[in-house]
């Protein structure tokens, strides 16, 4: 008798991108282990983040823009990539690649994208013209740019043909490889499709502002080739020539629908596979999402509408009844310095809709509220120059506003914003479709209790992150309905958080732990509040951790400026600015290791780290060190720990800057600075990023164009890059840049909150960031420039100073009666090479005795 058994269901998904991707993640959820899904795409790549593509001109690798892997590795699934689809055959249920395969299916699922358009004129396709909307396409312009102006000798120049979003992005690509850039837009304004004209007067005037040349009722005739067939000017349609050496193409794109097309699927007019709401098309084998997908006779060139759909195709081949409800053409300019964003019905294009505007053409803010005709219902609108409440307001859209309109449109800083709760079926995260109840449930039924891990359970977040302010609004405000607020108190002696409390001290200008505690605390304090006082004393009054009350209060760490290790023995670390060191500074680390018996490692800090030294060793150890001109490189504080860097411009053929010196000139500079939580910098020379510097709590990354600055990249239990804060920056802008960030930090965190989860958690994300560093929008700009130069003036090497106090030095002894002898449950890594110094016994019999193993002893 024949077994019988359960056949599998093969999907066949043709296209690799961001939907696909979104596609497969939802379905391996979803589905049981009866499916099988092969996915075939014509790039080289595994899908990649094309939302953020820009990231790739900052530094971020086709790694780091790859999309979670793990979606492939599953049993489940298998990917061609590299591998274009010439054929579907619809009678017999399979497709055809360029390499032969026949690959049949039970359902196929059409995710192939658009492509990139390109205007229809003379010398389009010239070298020198690119388009940009792939990893391959941003690599070859790179390439080309490069080697062109090497041959030429000079800057290039250049234009990009479309002055919408993608326009202005590449704009500030070509800019970023220091070509002079203008942008050619036939329309009345920058951004026409999503902005009104004050909108985008405002942006072209702010895109001026940044170096870019805006050209707008104009479009490009022709393109012409010099001597060698390269690009070398452009004519325009007022008959006027420009000479130009690159030109990209931003005019738009077009749904691939040609696999569609042949295998005599119905397509709509304008282009796109027609669908129906389940994303079936005119064969019920077949599906398509994402853009190559026409619904309701348009395709939109969006991540958002593709992530949906593909959840309801998911859910159709599994037999449910989901419904795509339409495009959500909410967008947000991701260029640097210049905040965007429409929403909704951001040009009013509804019957009576009524507008609520606030200009400052000055100061470079537009912002618009679109308001149904009785002015309750939120309809769209326009954020330029300060989209911080964009996250906030997008999923009103199409509810009640519920507060006055005017209030959400204030400059900031100039009052508090309104606070309204969403409604449960309110879509925050456009680009997952995750709701405010979906958000909710996460808090209340499983378990998460902020922005981060509601995160991992829903995706709200994961794509764009402009939602990521209002997820944790939403967490927040949810744990304080269920009585579950999480309280600011640092500790039971103190009701205030360590922000209030920092700002306490330095108003009420108290000295002292006991001063503080009994002004805004109770009790006599705890191994929590108390390190957190010393901490902040020390950045406002500058004293030595060990000097009067402060050397009561300190954890175990600073208590002897040194890391107690897991068998009570301490490390010696001592300061390596920018990794350099003298041959005298080696040899003297050798000697002190091979006297002392210190196990030595080259550490990821770039710097040499000892360890094994006993605390009545640790005086003796640091004289030495300070002798050699070492000083304490507070491996030990909860301060900056060391800037990382690669030998940049100095002996490097690829490096553009002089990162050494920079790593050195900041190590310096913040060396001792105490803060919420330790600190590290990493430099790298240019964009290879051999220092790891976005991984960093600031990160340096040097371009033609100048510093690039990145923060909020931590290491430890939850990795994560730093952020793009600023491009350009020359040497004095960065130092008072990470000068800023750093003070206020320190003002504002939380006890032991590392910037990344700080930065998140600001109010306006990193553009209020930006405004509070660069544009000075808090107005305490001058505070923290003068907190910084009284760190910097007030600084002192912490060892240096207690080699010099007979009481500091009177702490550093094992036994109060046997102040020399040794603690016999030290431990020696002998298969480290570590020798522990002999006893008087031992050199006498003339062996020593480690893990087991006897050695001869050095004499």
């Amino acid at each position: 008798m024949t077994a019988q058994h359960t056949p599998h269901t093969h999907i066949v998904v043709v296209g690799a991108g961001m939907v696909a991707h979104r596609f497969v993640e939802s379905a391996l959820s979803r589905a049981d282990d009866s499916w099988r899904i092969t996915v075939v795409g014509d790039e080289a790549a595994l899908p990649y983040d094309r939302v953020g593509l820009t990231r790739w001109f900052a530094g971020a690798s086709r790694d780091e823009l790859t999309l979670d892997r793990a979606a492939f590795e599953d049993p489940r699934v298998a990917i061609l990539t590299g591998e274009r689809v010439t054929r579907i055959d619809r009678a017999q249920r399979e497709i055809r690649t360029v390499a032969g395969r026949r690959i049949a299916y039970d359902a196929l699922v059409l995710a192939t994208g658009s492509y990139a358009a390109r205007p229809a004129i003379d010398g389009a396709d010239l070298p020198g013209c690119f388009v940009y909307r792939t990893l391959d396409d941003l690599e070859s312009l790179a390439a080309f740019v490069e080697a062109r102006g090497a041959a030429l000798g000079r800057p290039l120049v250049g234009k990009v043909v479309g002055g919408g979003l993608l326009g202005l992005e590449a704009a500030g690509a070509l800019q970023g490889l220091e070509v002079a850039t203008e942008v050619v837009h036939s329309g009345s304004h920058l951004m026409s499709a999503q902005l009104d004209r004050g909108a985008g007067e405002v942006l072209g005037r702010l895109i001026d502002a940044r170096g870019i040349g805006v050209r707008t009722s104009s479009r490009t005739s022709r393109i012409d080739p010099g001597p060698t067939g390269e690009v070398v000017g452009a004519e325009m349609s007022d008959g006027s020539w420009d000479a130009v050496d690159v030109v990209v193409f931003t005019v738009g794109v077009r749904a691939d629908d040609i696999l569609a097309r042949d295998a005599q699927l119905e397509c709509a007019p304008t282009g796109g596979v027609a669908i129906d709401d389940g994303c079936r098309t005119s064969d019920r084998h077949i599906l398509a999402i994402g853009e190559v997908a026409s619904y309701g006779g348009r395709s939109v060139g969006l991540v958002a509408p593709g992530y949906q759909m593909a959840e309801v195709a998911v859910d159709r081949l599994l037999g449910g009844s989901a419904a795509f409800d339409g495009y959500d053409e909410s967008t947000k300019l991701k260029l640097s310095g210049v905040d965007v964003a429409s929403f909704g019905d951001a040009c009013g294009d509804t019957p009576g809709a009524l507008d609520v505007t606030y200009s400052d053409p000055v100061g470079g803010v537009y912002k618009k509220l679109v308001l149904s005709d009785d002015a309750t219902t939120l309809l769209g609108g326009i954020l330029v120059g300060d989209a911080a409440e964009y996250g906030s307001l997008r999923p009103l859209v199409g509810g009640p506003l519920g507060a006055d309109p005017a209030a959400f449109l204030a400059p900031a800083g100039s009052g508090e914003r309104p606070s309204t709760d969403l409604p449960d079926d309110a879509i925050v995260c456009s680009c997952s479709s995750v709701t405010a109840g979906r958000i909710r449930r996460a808090v209340t039924e499983e378990g998460c209790t902020d922005a981060a891990g509601v995160k991992a359970c829903t995706k709200a977040g994961a794509t764009c992150g402009s939602c990521v302010a209002a997820v944790g609004k939403i967490v927040g405000r949810q744990l304080t309905l269920m009585g579950k607020a999480v309280s600011t108190a640092m500790c039971e002696h103190f009701d205030l958080s360590r922000r209030q409390l920092f700002d306490a001290i330095a108003v009420s200008q108290l000295t002292t732990f006991s001063g503080v505690i009994e002004r805004f605390g109770r009790g006599r304090g705890c191994d929590i509040c108390k390190p957190t006082v010393a901490s902040i004393l020390h950045g406002l009054v500058g004293e030595h951790v060990l000097d009067g009350e402060s050397a009561a209060l300190q954890d175990t760490n600073d208590h002897v400026m040194a890391n107690m290790q897991k068998d009570g023995s301490y490390s010696v670390v001592p300061r390596m600015p920018g990794g350099e060191v003298t041959p005298a500074g080696l040899i003297a680390i050798g000697e002190i290791a091979g006297d002392f018996g210190l196990y030595t490692k080259l550490t990821g800090a770039q710097r040499i780290d000892m360890f094994g030294a006993r605390l009545e060793q640790l005086p003796e150890i640091w004289q030495r060190l300070v002798d050699a001109g070492f000083e304490s490189g507070q491996a030990y504080g909860k301060s900056l720990r060391t800037v990382k860097s690669c030998v940049g411009s100095t002996w490097c053929r690829f490096g553009v800057l002089d990162a050494v010196g920079m790593a050195v000139r900041l190590e310096l500079r913040y060396r001792g600075l105490r803060s919420p939580h330790k600190l590290k910098v990493g430099v790298s020379g240019c964009a290879r990023e051999c220092a790891e510097a976005r991984g960093k709590d600031v990160g340096v990354i040097a371009s033609e164009n100048g510093w690039n600055m990145y923060v909020g990249g931590n290491g430890g239990f939850t990795p994560r890059h730093a952020d793009l804060l600023a491009e350009g920056l020359d040497d004095d802008q960065l130092i008072r840049a990470i000068d800023r960030f750093f003070m206020y930090y320190i003002r504002t965190a939380d006890r032991l909150q590392r910037t990344a989860p700080w930065v998140a958690d600001l109010e306006g994300g990193l553009d209020g960031l930006r405004g509070v560093v660069f544009d000075d929008a808090l107005g305490i700009a001058d505070d923290l420039d003068a907190s910084m130069a009284r760190h910097v003036d007030g600084y002192a090497d912490e060892w240096a100073a207690t080699l010099r106090d007979p009481d500091k030095l009177a702490r550093f002894h094992s036994f109060v009666n046997a102040p020399d002898t040794p603690d016999p449950s030290l431990a020696y890594v002998a298969e480290r090479g570590q020798v522990r110094p002999a006893s008087a016994e031992e050199r006498e019999s003339g062996s020593v005795l480690i893990a087991g193993t006897t050695l001869e002893v050095r004499r």
